[in-house]
């Protein structure tokens, strides 16, 4: 009975070992990593019905296109309710590092005459220019 279960034991801990481990990795590099690296995925097709911009999101913008020193006439060319899966809006930056939860937001595309920006808003009124 001791050698039965002795034997078992043997087997199960044998098993589990797995195939050895290589060590072809260079320096520098990860090691021993198949995970492919982490990737944001774009936000969801709006998911609400267009949206009405508040004052303080539409002066938000404004305040930021002066800052980039751009001209024209800036107008809503869409706004509409947007269900990010993470903390970037979908405009992730690489080597950057995001909180994973649902944010319900805001995109608007604002048009000026040579040009449309992307600007993302959270839950607040500060917006984020998404630029690709």
């Amino acid at each position: 009975m001791v050698a039965a279960s002795a034997a078992a034991l043997a087997f199960a801990l044998t098993a589990c070992a797995g195939s050895p481990m290589s060590d072809d990795a260079t320096p520098g590099s990860p090691s021993g990593s198949s995970r492919p690296p982490f990737i944001t995925t774009s936000p969801l097709m709006p998911t609400g019905a267009p949206v009405q911009l508040s004052d303080a999101r539409w002066s938000a913008i404004l305040a930021d296109l002066e800052s980039r020193g751009v001209s024209g006439t800036p107008e809503i060319v869409s706004a509409e309710a947007v269900t990010f899966t993470d903390g970037s809006l979908g405009c992730a930056k690489p080597g950057q590092s995001y909180t994973q939860a649902i944010i319900d937001g805001v995109r608007v595309i604002v048009a000026t005459d040579d040009a449309q920006y992307d600007y993302r808003f959270g839950t607040g009124d500060s917006p984020t220019l998404c630029e690709r």
